[in-house]
């Protein structure tokens, strides 16, 4: 109705002028150009005073204040992460969450690599440039040309989103033709900006879209059954998979099932996929196997559990499967789809990346991937505590290459990316090399930076953040899992458009890494 009114004092209606001015949301933005605008973006929850009566139309926008109107515009949350490089954005700060949730997604970065400047006006070649990649538009096709009469004082970075930005109408110049790149950015003219936004049919339609329903697997390792559901509900996870059945001699399995988790999953709509494990036994896998008596006993004993536990699938864990077992393994997993498709149930296999090692000889990438209805990427051990030197459990160039070498055989629709919320803590001698390593959670990888404060350093590079401590003299170093570094592996799983992420293992996490991936699922699902 506010907009309403604004439109007929605008178009003369005098009468309703002033009752425009009692239903305005702030009181000092009638003479604004960018009236209805802001109107529009603070009913719609996008936009906030500078007071509870005031907008302050003419100020200029904040750094911190203009990326949390491209977040609220985008409906991503508040993310209150326990990393963050910059020494200037205090976590008690109202801006810190969002700032996260922007620089997470690469919408935004810092000034510099431990200062993000949240006070500090937003110019309006930056404003392009944080627009035109909030929208991710490109800017390659675009070049530089933007016809402003002031084009030579652009800076060379901003070039190309001023450019973008121009063609795609939401940036204008002055009466004179310039394009003032380094004044600043007032908080009408971001919302006029917004509100561009919002006017194209095509970015509001996609703004609007839902996300996909796609697998989110979490393992339950280390957690009672209770703690185990506690950690589902904070979670984004759909799809449970607990550890309840191991093969024995002969092709028996020592059966774990919970029926409380079953009827819990049952009412709160979470699928079941159990997990079945070797126990890396390597020696009573190859007996199992490698007999065709005791491998069908084994396939009728999973497929009789899944039934009569009313299950919505399996995921197969064998892990220090002999090479020799490479044939005989695929025989299993083909068998064992013959019986699950009987009965509707889901067949997923986990997989570790091929290094060309024995680890994995016994995987047989395609011939799995023809059976099983998913194939879970183990993307992480990249580095562990018996390689003798230090390094990420999972950067994102080994990630990436693991996930490629997988696609080359199976489809994409078939495969799930499992991430990791734990890494280790590597003590390293004077000279550099390893002296000890311990595994640790996120949760105590945390709690670690926290006692120490701490400031990681990110590495676009391998996709995390990097950082060393000294504990009793000695010296320790970190490569860092958190939300940013999991937002990063997610742009995987979106650009190839794979079915799904998997978290080794549910109760190691820190809380936060949940509205990261809710966000990456969200703006990545953007058909912008």
């Amino acid at each position: 109705m506010a907009a309403v009114i604004v439109s007929l004092c605008l178009i003369g209606q005098a009468g309703y002028c002033s009752a425009a001015a009692s239903k305005l949301p702030f009181t000092d933005i009638s003479n604004s150009f960018a009236r209805e605008a802001i109107i529009d973006l603070y009913t719609k929850n996008m936009v906030n005073g500078t007071t509870a009566s005031t907008f302050s139309p003419k100020k200029p926008i904040t750094r911190a204040e203009f990326t949390k109107t491209l977040d609220m515009l985008l409906g991503l949350d508040s993310v209150a992460s326990a990393i963050s490089p910059f020494t200037d954005v205090s976590k008690n700060a109202w801006y810190y969450g969002w700032i996260q949730a922007a620089v997470q997604l690469g919408i935004a970065d810092g000034t510099s690599a431990s200062t993000f400047s949240p006070t500090k006006s937003v110019t309006r070649q930056e404003a392009a440039l944080l627009l035109v990649r909030a929208l991710r538009q490109s800017t390659v096709a675009t070049g530089t040309s933007n016809g402003f009469k002031d084009a030579a004082s652009i800076a060379s970075w901003a070039q190309p989103a001023v450019a973008a930005a121009k063609k795609l109408g939401l940036l204008k110049g002055d009466s004179a033709g310039n394009f003032r790149p380094t004044d600043s950015i007032t908080r009408e003219e971001a919302a006029a900006m917004l509100e561009r936004v919002l006017q194209n049919a095509k970015w509001s339609a996609a703004l609007k879209q839902q996300t996909n329903d796609s697998i989110r697997l979490g393992w339950q390792y280390g957690q009672t059954t209770p703690e185990f559901e506690q950690t589902v509900l904070q979670s984004n996870v759909n799809t449970l998979s607990p550890r309840w059945y191991f093969i024995g001699a002969a092709g028996t399995i020592t059966d774990n099932t919970d029926k409380s988790l079953i009827t819990w999953a049952n009412r709160n709509n979470k699928k079941i996929w159990a997990m079945v494990g070797n126990r890396s036994d390597q020696e009573l896998t190859h007996a199992v196997l490698s007999d065709s008596i005791a491998r069908a006993a084994l396939v009728n004993n999973l497929a009789a559990a899944v039934r009569s536990n009313g299950l919505a699938g399996l995921n197969i864990d064998f892990e220090s499967v002999a090479p020799m077992d490479r044939t005989n393994f695929t025989t299993f997993i083909t068998e064992l789809k013959t019986k699950l498709s009987a009965i509707k149930a889901v067949l997923s296999v986990n997989v570790s990346p091929d290094l060309g090692t024995d680890w994995t000889e016994a995987f047989d990438y395609a011939a799995l991937g023809k059976q099983a209805d998913y194939m879970v990427m183990m993307g992480y051990d990249e580095y562990w505590s018996g390689r003798g030197t230090a390094g990420p459990n999972a950067s994102l160039s080994y990630v990436n290459n693991a996930v490629e070498k997988l696609r080359q055989s199976v489809p994409d629709n078939k495969i799930v990316l499992a991430m990791p919320s734990y890494l280790i803590d590597w003590t390293l001698n004077s000279d550099g090399n390893v002296a000890s390593t311990s595994y640790m959670t996120m949760k105590e990888q945390n709690e670690k930076i926290a006692a120490y404060s701490l400031r990681p350093v990110w590495n676009e590079d391998i996709g995390q953040y990097t950082v060393q401590y000294t504990a009793n003299g000695t010296e320790h170093r970190l490569w860092v899992e958190d939300g940013r570094s999991l937002t990063a592996k997610y742009r995987l799983i979106d650009g190839a458009h794979l079915a799904g992420w998997a978290v080794w293992y549910m109760g190691a996490e820190s809380a936060d890494i949940w509205t990261s991936l809710r966000n990456a699922e969200k703006y990545y699902g953007y058909h912008l």
